[in-house]
This record gives C-alpha cells, sequence and structure tokens, in this order.
C-alpha cells in the first residue's frame, strides 16, 4: 500500500456552513473582544491591558516615565497577542488631550498634534498613568474584579477594571465592529458624577428609581475636549432618551475689526475631531475653485496658548455670509452622530443615559461589596490572631514555660492549642513572638489595634448587611473623585435656528441691553445700576475700546423681540435672549457676530416690539428732519438678511423709531436747540419701503438729535455735550404742521456745548446719562430745574474736558400690578 494515500485524503465540507461559522466566530470576536467597551469601565480590551501591564510595572503618576516600547512589549507579551502598533496606537489615543476629555496616560514627548501629525516611535517616547487612571485601578489587588488567564495561560489579566468614576460616559468612545458601531461623546465629569449621586440619593431616601428627565436636567450634554459649541439640544436628547442621536457641532469663532477697515473672522476652538490642518486646507480649495468668495488672507497662529486661526476678508465682504458659507461646505460646523453602545454581560446593546449610569452604578455595588468582603476577611484574620496574642500576654509566665519544656516547636504548638484552646494559626503566632512583645507598651498596642478592629469589622459588617449603607461609601468616595478631578464645561451650549424647544427653557425675565457706538452689544441683569445723586461721577458701565462708548441702552425681557434699525435704512431682529450675557464691566460681542450688517452698516436705532400687536404703527425720524409713519405688521417677517424699513436719500440717515398705538404728539430736537411738536396724525402712513415726509424744516449745518411723543410724560428733558440740562414742560411748545421750523427750546452757549439728547420725563422718574468715555450715571430727574424754553439749565454731570455726554437713556418705575416691589425699566433710546 502507498503511503502517500494517507496525506492525499480529501475531506468535503460545506463551503457555505464553513464560512458562516468561521465568519460568526470572527465577528463574534471583534464585538466582544476588540471593538466595543465594556458598559461597566468603558474600556475597550486592549486599553483595559495597557493600564493593567502600567500598573503591573509600577509606573504609576508619582514614577519615572518609562519608555513606551517596554509598555507595549509588556503588553503585548503579557496579555494582547497584537500587532505592537495597534497597541501603541491606542496607549497614544489615551494620553492626547484632544482625543481625551481625560487622558489616562501622562506622555512625555511627540504624541502626534491636533493637526493630525502621527507620534514619535515608540522608542523615543515615554508615559506613565495618569493621576485620574489611579482611580480606574484603584483596589484592583482587593479581589473586586474577576481575573481570567491570559492568551498562553501564564498570567492573569482582569475582566474588567473596578473605575471609581463611569469612564464610559467621560471619556467617550468610537470603535467600528462587525455590523455595528459605537460612537459615545466624552462628558464632563462633575455633571456625571452628579447624575450618579442623584440616582443615589433617590435610592437613598426616596427608594426610588431615577427619571431620566432628573438627569437630563444634571447632564446637560456632551463635554469635548476641544470646546467648540453644539447648538440646540434637540440632537442631546434624543441620544440620551434613546442612544442614539445627531449632534450638531460648531467652531468657536469671532468677527473682529481690522484697522484699515476690513473685518477677520478668528476661529479659537474647533468640533471634535477635526483636524485642523485639513480644515485650513479645505478653506483654501473652496477660495482656489472661486466656491468661496472674498478671503484675503488664511493663516494659522495657533501657539502654546491656544488655537487661533485667521480669515481676513475683503472689504465689501458682509463677514457673517462668508462665515454661514464656512460652517456649509467646511467642518467647522460637524455633526457628531451619537450611538450609544456598549457590552452588558459581554452582549452589545444600545443604552440610554438612565441605563449606562444605572449599570456603572451595580459594578460599583459588586466593586464595593467584593472589597469590603475582603477586607472584612483580612480584618477578622488578624483580630483572631490578636485575641490569641493577647491570651499569650495574660499567661506569659506559663507560655515560655511550655515553649521551653518542649521539644520541638510541633510539641510546643500542640500542647498551647491544648492549653488554651487556641487554634493552629494563633498558636503558630504566639510562637513567632519575639521577647519584646512582651513589655506593656506593645500590650497597650496590641490592645489598641485590637479595639480598632473589632470596631473596622462592625462598620464593614454594616456595609455588607445594608444596601443604603454600601449606596453611601460608593456615593463619597465618587464625591471624592468629583472634587479631585473635576472642571469647568469646556462645550458650550448654544441655539438652533430649527430648534424650536429652545425659547420655552429660556425663562422671562427683565433684562438691560446695551450698545456701543462700535458695535458692542450686551446683555446684563437689572440689579447692576444703583441710583446716584445730581451731579456725581457716576459707575464704570463697561470696559471699551479707545473712542468707544455706549450709546444705546434700554430694559426688555428676555422673550420680546428686538429691531435694530440702520444707518443705510434697513431692520434686523433678534430675540433678546439671543444676545450674549455679560457682566457690568464687559465689553460684550460685536454685533456683527449677531445680525448679517452690510458693509459700513451701523446700527442707529433699537426699539423693543412685545409680539407685533395689529394696532401699532412704527414713527421714524431722520437726521435731515424726514419722519415716517408705517404698520408694525409690515415689519413681519425680517429675513435673516434683513429687511428694508425706509429709503433714505445719500447724505441722511435713520435716527429715531419708536413704537406708538395711541394717538399722541411728536416732538423732534435738533442738534441746534429747535424743537417741533405736531401730531401723530399729520403723517400719512406709507409702505415699509416709502421715504416719508418733512418733519422739521432744518437751518444748515442743523440736523435732529431725539423724536419723543408727548404720551411718554409731561416734561421735556434736554442735555447738552457739557453735562449741562433743564426740564420744561411740554405745554410750553404751541402744535404747530408738519415741516415748519419749530420754536427754540434750547439756549446754545460755549458752556452747554450743542444738544445731544432729549427725553419725555415725568417728575418720579429717573435718567441714565453715558459719557464718551463710558461713564455712567444714573440721577433723579426731580434734582433737575424745570426751566423755560430759551435757556441753558444746570450741571447735571461732570465732565471731563476731553470728553462729552453722548447719550441720555430715560428710566420709568412702573406701578406694580401683583408684583411686592417696584420694577425698573429703562426706556428704549
Amino acid at each position: 500500500m502507498d503511503d502517500s494515500n494517507i496525506f492525499d485524503k480529501v475531506h468535503e465540507i460545506d463551503l457555505k456552513k464553513t464560512m458562516e461559522t468561521s465568519y460568526i466566530d470572527y465577528a463574534m470576536s471583534v464585538i466582544a473582544s476588540r471593538a466595543l467597551p465594556d458598559v461597566r469601565d468603558g474600556l475597550k480590551p486592549v486599553q483595559r491591558r495597557i493600564l493593567y501591564a502600567m500598573i503591573e510595572l509600577n509606573n504609576g503618576p508619582d514614577k519615572p516615565h518609562r519608555k513606551c516600547a517596554r509598555i507595549v512589549g509588556d503588553t503585548m507579551g503579557k496579555y494582547h497577542p497584537h500587532g505592537d502598533s495597534s497597541i501603541y496606537g491606542a496607549l497614544v489615543n489615551l494620553a492626547q488631550e484632544w482625543s481625551t476629555r481625560y487622558p489616562l496616560v501622562d506622555g512625555h514627548g511627540n504624541f502626534g498634534s491636533v493637526d493630525g501629525d502621527g507620534a514619535a516611535a515608540m522608542r523615543y517616547t515615554e508615559a506613565r498613568l495618569s493621576k485620574i487612571s489611579m482611580e480606574m485601578l484603584a483596589d484592583i489587588n482587593k479581589n473586586t474584579v474577576d481575573f481570567a488567564p491570559n492568551f498562553d495561560e501564564t498570567e492573569k489579566e482582569p475582566l474588567v477594571l473596578p473605575a471609581r468614576y463611569p469612564n464610559l460616559l467621560v471619556n467617550g468612545t468610537q470603535g467600528i465592529a462587525v455590523g455595528m458601531a459605537t460612537n459615545i461623546p466624552p462628558h464632563n465629569l462633575r455633571e456625571v458624577i452628579d447624575g450618579v449621586v442623584k440616582i443615589i440619593d433617590n435610592q437613598v431616601e426616596e427608594d426610588r428609581d431615577t427619571e431620566i428627565e432628573e438627569l437630563l436636567e444634571i447632564i446637560k450634554g456632551p463635554d469635548f475636549p476641544t470646546g467648540a459649541t453644539i447648538l440646540g439640544r434637540r440632537g442631546i436628547e434624543s441620544a440620551y432618551r434613546t442612544g442614539r442621536g445627531k449632534i450638531k457641532v460648531r467652531a468657536v469663532t469671532n468677527i473682529e475689526p481690522m484697522a484699515n477697515g476690513k473685518q477677520r473672522i478668528i476661529v479659537s476652538e474647533l468640533p471634535y475631531m477635526v483636524n485642523k490642518a485639513r480644515l485650513i486646507e479645505k478653506i483654501a480649495e473652496l477660495v482656489k475653485d472661486k466656491k468661496i468668495d472674498g478671503i484675503t488672507d488664511l493663516r494659522d497662529e495657533s501657539d502654546r496658548s491656544g488655537m487661533r486661526i485667521c480669515i481676513e476678508l475683503r472689504r465689501d465682504v458682509n463677514a457673517n455670509v462668508l462665515l454661514n458659507q464656512l460652517f456649509k461646505h467646511t467642518q467647522l460646523q460637524d455633526s457628531f452622530g451619537v450611538i450609544m453602545l456598549a457590552l452588558h454581560n459581554n452582549e452589545p446593546k444600545i443604552m440610554n443615559l438612565q441605563q449606562m449610569l444605572m449599570y456603572y452604578l451595580e459594578h460599583q455595588k459588586d466593586v464595593v461589596t467584593r472589597r469590603t468582603r475582603y477586607e472584612l476577611n483580612k480584618a477578622q484574620e488578624r483580630a483572631h490572631i490578636l485575641q490569641g496574642l493577647l491570651i499569650a500576654q495574660d499567661h506569659i509566665d506559663e507560655v515560655i514555660k511550655i515553649i521551653r519544656g518542649a521539644a520541638n516547636i510541633a510539641a510546643a504548638k500542640a500542647e498551647l492549642m491544648e492549653r488554651f484552646g487556641l487554634t493552629d494559626v494563633q498558636a503558630q503566632a504566639i510562637v513567632d513572638m519575639r521577647l519584646r512583645a512582651l513589655n506593656g507598651l506593645e500590650r497597650e498596642k496590641l490592645e489598641k489595634e485590637y479595639k480598632e478592629l473589632l470596631e473596622r469589622i462592625k462598620a464593614l459588617e454594616e456595609i455588607l448587611a445594608d444596601e443604603k449603607v454600601l449606596l453611601g461609601v460608593i456615593k463619597e468616595e465618587i464625591l471624592l473623585v468629583k472634587d479631585k478631578f473635576g472642571d469647568e464645561r469646556r462645550t458650550s451650549i448654544g441655539f438652533d435656528v430649527d430648534d424650536i424647544s429652545i425659547e420655552d427653557m429660556i425663562p422671562k425675565e427683565n433684562t438691560v441691553i446695551t450698545m456701543t457706538k462700535l458695535g458692542y452689544i450686551k446683555r446684563m441683569t437689572e440689579d447692576n445700576f444703583k441710583a446716584q445723586n445730581r451731579g456725581g461721577k457716576g459707575i464704570k458701565g463697561m470696559q471699551t475700546l479707545n473712542e468707544d462708548f455706549i450709546e444705546k441702552m434700554f430694559m426688555t425681557s428676555t422673550h420680546n423681540f428686538i429691531m435694530f434699525f440702520t444707518s443705510k435704512g434697513r431692520v434686523y431682529g433678534l430675540k433678546a435672549y439671543e444676545i450674549p450675557e455679560s457682566g457690568r464691566t464687559a465689553r460684550g460681542t460685536a454685533i456683527v457676530n449677531l445680525l448679517q450688517l452690510m458693509p459700513d452698516e451701523k446700527i442707529t436705532a433699537v426699539i423693543d416690539v412685545d409680539g407685533y400687536r395689529e394696532n401699532g404703527v412704527l414713527f421714524m425720524a431722520t437726521k435731515k428732519g424726514l419722519v415716517k409713519k408705517t404698520v408694525v405688521t409690515e415689519y413681519r417677517n425680517i429675513r435673516k438678511n434683513g429687511l428694508a424699513a425706509i429709503a433714505l436719500r445719500d447724505d441722511d440717515e435713520l435716527i429715531e423709531v419708536k413704537f406708538i398705538e395711541e394717538p399722541t404728539d411728536i416732538f423732534l430736537v435738533t442738534k441746534m436747540g429747535q424743537c417741533i411738536r405736531f401730531e401723530k396724525e399729520d403723517v400719512r402712513r406709507t409702505g415699509r419701503v416709502s421715504m416719508g415726509v418733512l418733519g422739521i424744516h432744518l437751518s444748515e449745518e442743523d440736523e435732529v438729535v431725539a423724536m419723543q411723543t408727548r404720551q411718554q410724560g409731561e416734561e421735556l428733558l434736554i442735555v447738552s455735550e457739557k453735562g449741562m440740562g433743564k426740564r420744561t414742560m411740554m405745554d410750553e411748545f404751541k402744535t404747530q404742521k408738519r415741516g415748519g421750523k419749530g420754536v427754540i427750546c434750547y439756549k446754545i452757549l460755549d458752556k452747554t456745548g450743542y444738544v445731544v439728547g432729549a427725553k419725555a420725563v415725568e417728575e418720579e422718574d429717573e435718567v441714565m446719562m453715558i459719557t464718551t468715555d463710558g461713564v455712567i450715571i444714573r440721577t433723579e430727574v426731580n434734582q433737575i430745574s424745570m426751566l423755560g424754553r430759551n435757556t441753558s439749565g444746570v450741571k447735571v454731570m461732570s465732565v471731563k474736558d476731553d470728553t462729552a455726554v453722548a447719550s441720555i437713556t430715560r428710566v420709568l418705575k412702573e406701578e406694580p400690578e401683583d408684583e411686592a416691589e417696584n420694577e425698573t425699566i429703562i426706556e428704549e433710546e
């Protein structure tokens, strides 16, 4: 018989079946042992093995850095039989602060950059565990987690880490398995721990489960290591409730004016996982292909202090429009598709926020229970030995006699056990005892240690007996982690124009809005200003740039609609809450960041409309004396890029707009001290884009500085550049037909300067005055003298030689309806 036939035997197999079983085995291996994190510690096997290999190497944060090649070698040789490059890649990722929110590895050397540069070879770099990763490994030697044999059964490796904080949510993860993927964003440590504490408190205090709504109030949303802004909450809510959602993330940008009248866009934070170098290349490509027009220069000015991409624009370009194009075509705006998939009991499962935290808490209960049992056993063993030693101390002479008389140690132990009823362990401890243990001091030490051990045993038994005590221990330990490693949020949560529910989340409250000459706007709480006496110096209202000053100030409600009328006769709209809130001395945000203003367009009038009331009209006045009356409903649909509000001649400007509902008289006050009074009905209604009619006939060089209505007050307060002012009764002005020259209302002298503003006031009102260097004074109207039409007034505010009063604003007290206290309302300019 030919021996070769033995090896030529053909096994017939079903290829379909073989492929199916082999592929399923492969798929399950990838799912369970490679690509997906465990819900308990949030780590994939390679990451867990790296951290465990490092702790085994004694490579903690208090020890020197070790070569990465050594760490990778140990991980590969002992626990992870795969390629060294995959292990090093995972190690690098754990050390990059722009990839991992709270890095688990402290790297030393070149670990790559946010521009996508790779790390140096592992023979050059060094690493050690970071401080927070010690919380992941805490108590691992106290039988807290299960260990299993490694690939060649020469070592044991942990199946999960004890994880003192919810690492899966805190650091997030990405992974592509077979037929499924996970993408969990990083979160803020403080918020996630507060969420776990909420679950514990509800279980301990009220014996109930926690609703997902309660967690949504605490955990605001993802917190990316690179900062940026999340648009709206809809995607976050969807992800937290269902385990899937799409979160829009936008770069933090600011439009800055440049010296030569041009503007530049500064990018200071990018969305998570966006490669900066590739982004800049993409913008350059769009400019080259003429898809985006108007960028004159593009620079990366990032340095140690932070990221800064500078995009300079042509003078005639609308910065907001161009920025929106960049958001559309580049990764300056990106979306993060959340898939909260993790392994629970070694099975992949999509979980919502509440499930993730509950599974983590179950893991912590298990870890703390096992640790407590371990410590209890150790304490009981030690207490047992101490008991024996104390018995020996009580009968020391007899013990010595037995040991001296015994033939060998075994015989001595046997006799001791028989005489004093000791166990083998206690007898061994006695024969091992040194002579120095015979002095009184040693006895005291033994008694003290025994007493402390009994107390410790009691405390440990309480933890094991009562789950609420156990939860209290977990809460205490997790709060320590929060205090030690918690930090502020880096990612802010902004508004999304498509997100309708956002308005319902903004509380309705009074707010002061100020705007400067150069167009910086901000929103403040109303309690920032207190009244002062007439003639005072005022308080600093804001930090202004050179030659900038507050020009407009008014009070409104956060939900009111604000209209911005510009020098070019256009109108833009914003909800008050869309204006960023700032402190009293902060400069605010440049209005060009909020409105799509055209080049050289300046805001000249700001009014606040509480909804669009059908019977109201907008009454407008221009610098050259034209007036116009248009129904407010014509301005209902203000587009993002504005709406034509009035037709203007080239040399004219819109200076004032009033919202009027009742019949009233209109007052126009000019720079040279002239005033005209005419009825509102004297001006016929015209359409939105009309020019209007003549309100006052001006002399050469004169211009209108204020428009007020009779219904706003009994008296007209007029203030001039040099801080002089007076009140005059409105009835001193006769009603005329519009288009006349008016009558004198203020005597212009060298000591007064020109008129800067006029306000209709009542006796009990207060006014705020703002100087060109940003100083504000608030004073009561009744402290300002009442004088006739042809007078100059009294000193109302101390003004330095090189400054002047810029504008005045009326503050009026409203009678409370149901409120206990008066509300203060600042009338719009």
